[in-house]
């Protein structure tokens, strides 16, 4: 039964993210398409709701941000390629928790694996903890959509405690290369 449940909460995940790439399966990423993002499914809109009590179940029941990346702090898994179905997107889950962080980083913000998004990047972002925000192209943001252009490199940063970035790549595109020398921050 556990295991059933499990199986129809990542479908309706897939399910509820495949109908929101229809939309935007044509659009690029970048501050524009941030905004509207927004505007259209932020925080209280249906998508954002659905999508986040989904990824959050989806973490705590162990199918999805369920591979370590730096202890239990940093994981992530992939939870769909990109296919056909999905508008030629892959869809991530991040989980990102600065709590009790000693990386020394301003406010004591986590940061994980530096990386580059070739084609951009739509990502969900659903705080755990009240306050808790992850770094976006345009500044923190605790719970809403950021959307890095493509091009775009950072190392991904969490404060406050701990978040999920569910996102979506894309033709499932990102490149995780060595930090270019003299790089500190977002770009």
């Amino acid at each position: 039964m556990a295991a059933e449940r499990v199986t129809q909460d990542r479908d309706e995940l897939i399910a509820r993210s495949i109908a929101f790439l229809d939309e935007v399966k044509d659009m690029t990423a970048g501050t524009e398409t941030e905004r509207w993002l927004n505007q259209k499914y932020g925080l209280g809109s249906e998508l954002y709701e659905t999508l986040a009590r989904l990824i959050k179940k989806g973490v705590q029941d162990g199918w999805a941000a369920n591979i370590a990346l730096d202890g239990p702090a940093y994981r992530r898994s992939r939870i769909e390629e990109p296919s056909a179905h999905t508008h030629q997107f892959s869809i991530t889950a991040v989980y990102m928790d600065s709590t009790g962080n000693a990386q020394g980083n301003p406010e004591s913000a986590y940061r994980g694996q530096y990386h580059a998004h070739p084609y951009g990047e739509f990502n969900l972002v659903v705080p755990l903890n009240l306050g808790a925000a992850l770094r976006g192209p345009n500044g923190w943001c605790e719970a809403g959509w950021t959307a890095p252009a493509p091009g775009s490199h950072h190392y991904p940063e969490a404060k406050g405690g701990a978040v999920i970035a569910l996102f979506f790549l894309p033709a499932g595109r990102i490149s995780y290369l060595p930090v270019p020398q003299g790089e500190l921050l977002c770009s």
